[in-house]
C-alpha cells in the first residue's frame, strides 16, 4: 500500500510544476509582444500619439484599436511584418487615450491582447511649423528694411503700371468733354480686401477730378461701402482745397442685388455718358455686362480685379487692366508713401525667396535628397 503522505506530496509538486510552467509560458507569450509603448509626439500641438510595438515573428496578425468616447474599441491599423510604429494624429490634447493591441498567429489558434494608454500634451513650440516661422521672420525683416530705406529717401524701383498711368489721361478727357467719371468699387462689401484697394485708387482719382473740377460718380452696392467712399472722396476734395466742390449725392447706394446693381449702373452709363469708367474691386458674372455697356458708350475704361476668372473679360473689353496684385500695389504706386512702397518691396522679396526655394526643392527632389522638402512640410 503506497504511502499516502508521499503520494500527496508528489501530486502537490506536479501541480506546482504545472503552475510554474504555465506562468513561464505566459511570460514568454507576453514577451512575444513586449515593450509596447504609447508616447506623446514631441514638439507638436498635442494632437498626436506614437504607438510603438516590438513583436516576435510568430505573430502574423497584429491589430491596433482605439477606444472611442463610449469605450468601444475601433480598429486603427493592421501592423505588417517589419512595421513597429503607428502615429495617431486624431487625438484630443490632454485627454487620455486607450489602445488595444491584438496579436494572432498565422493559424489563429493562439492570440494575445495588450491594453495601453497615453496622453498627448500641447508643447510651447510646434516644431512642425519651424520653417514657416523662419520664412515669416525673413519676410518681416525685409519689409522693415525696405521701409527704413524708403524713409531715408532711397529711391526704390516699382515697375510701371500702365493702367494707373492712364488715370490722368482719362480725367483730362472727361474734363475736355465736360462729362463725369464713373467709378465702380466692385460688388464686394467693406470686409473684402479688393474693395479696400479700390477705395485707395478712388482717393487718388478723386483728387485729380477735384483739381480739374470734374464730377465723379460712385454707385455702391453696400451701404458700408457708400459711407467709406463718401469719406474718401470728401477727404480728397479737402486735400486739394476745394471742399465746396464736393457733391455727396454723387456717391450713392443702389441695391444689394447683384444684377439689379448692374442694371442700375448700365442705366447711368447710357444716361450720363461718362467719359471714363473705372471698374476696381471684386467682380463676378457682371463683369462683361458692365464692360460691354461702357465700351458701347465710347468711354475710356480701366479695370482691375484679383478674380482671375473675370480678368479675360476685362482685358478684351477695357483699354487698361490691372491684373491680380497690381490692384493691391496701386495705393503704393500712386501715393509714393515710403511705408507703402517699403512694404511692397518687402513682399516682392518674399515672392522671390519662395521662387528660389521652390526651384531648390525641385533640384533636391531630383537628386533624391528629401530632407529639404521634409523641412518645409508643415506637419
Amino acid at each position: 500500500m503506497p504511502n499516502t503522505e508521499s503520494f500527496f506530496y508528489m501530486k502537490t509538486n506536479r501541480i506546482l510544476y504545472s503552475i510554474i510552467l504555465l506562468s513561464l509560458l505566459n511570460v514568454c507569450k507576453m514577451n512575444a509582444v513586449h515593450d509596447t509603448m504609447v508616447l506623446d509626439v514631441p514638439w507638436d500641438n498635442g494632437t498626436a500619439l506614437s504607438i510603438k510595438i516590438d513583436y516576435e515573428p510568430m505573430w502574423k496578425h497584429v491589430i491596433l484599436e482605439k477606444a472611442d468616447s463610449s469605450g468601444v474599441f475601433v480598429p486603427l491599423s493592421v501592423f505588417f511584418e517589419g512595421q513597429t510604429e503607428y502615429i495617431d494624429s486624431d487625438v484630443l490634447a490632454n485627454a487620455k487615450q486607450i489602445y488595444r493591441i491584438s496579436a494572432y498567429t498565422s493559424d489563429r489558434k493562439d492570440s494575445l491582447i495588450v491594453v495601453k494608454g497615453g496622453v498627448a500634451t500641447e508643447q510651447w513650440f510646434y516644431m512642425g511649423k519651424l520653417s514657416m516661422l523662419i520664412l515669416l521672420v525673413l519676410i518681416c525683416t525685409a519689409i522693415m528694411y525696405f521701409i527704413s530705406l524708403a524713409r531715408r529717401g532711397k529711391a526704390l524701383f516699382i515697375r510701371r503700371i500702365n493702367g494707373l498711368d492712364s488715370m490722368d489721361e482719362a480725367v483730362g478727357r472727361a474734363t475736355e468733354k465736360g462729362k463725369p467719371i464713373l467709378f465702380i468699387p466692385g460688388i464686394g462689401d467693406l470686409d473684402d480686401i479688393q474693395t479696400i484697394a479700390s477705395l485707395s485708387i478712388l482717393s487718388h482719382l478723386a483728387q485729380r477730378s477735384a483739381e480739374y473740377n470734374t464730377d465723379i460718380i460712385v454707385p455702391c452696392k453696400y451701404s458700408m461701402v457708400m459711407s467709406a467712399a463718401r469719406e474718401v472722396v470728401k477727404e480728397a476734395y479737402l486735400k486739394v482745397g476745394k471742399p465746396d466742390a464736393y457733391k455727396e449725392q454723387n456717391i450713392f447706394y443702389l441695391t444689394d442685388d447683384q444684377f439689379g446693381y448692374v442694371a442700375g449702373i448700365d442705366g447711368i452709363m447710357l444716361r450720363e455718358q461718362p467719359a471714363a469708367n473705372f471698374f476696381m474691386g471684386s467682380f463676378f458674372a457682371e463683369s462683361l455686362i458692365l464692360a460691354e455697356t461702357g465700351f458701347s458708350t465710347g468711354a475710356i475704361q480701366t479695370a482691375g480685379t484679383a478674380q482671375a476668372h473675370q480678368l479675360p473679360f476685362f482685358i478684351v473689353s477695357c483699354d487698361y487692366t490691372l491684373i491680380g496684385e497690381e490692384l493691391f500695389a496701386a495705393s503704393a504706386y500712386l501715393s509714393n508713401d515710403p511705408q507703402q512702397i517699403g512694404s511692397l518691396k518687402g513682399h516682392d522679396f518674399g515672392k522671390v525667396m519662395l521662387i528660389v526655394l521652390t526651384i531648390a526643392g525641385v533640384i533636391f527632389e531630383i537628386l533624391g535628397l528629401h530632407g529639404f522638402k521634409n523641412f518645409f512640410t508643415v506637419g
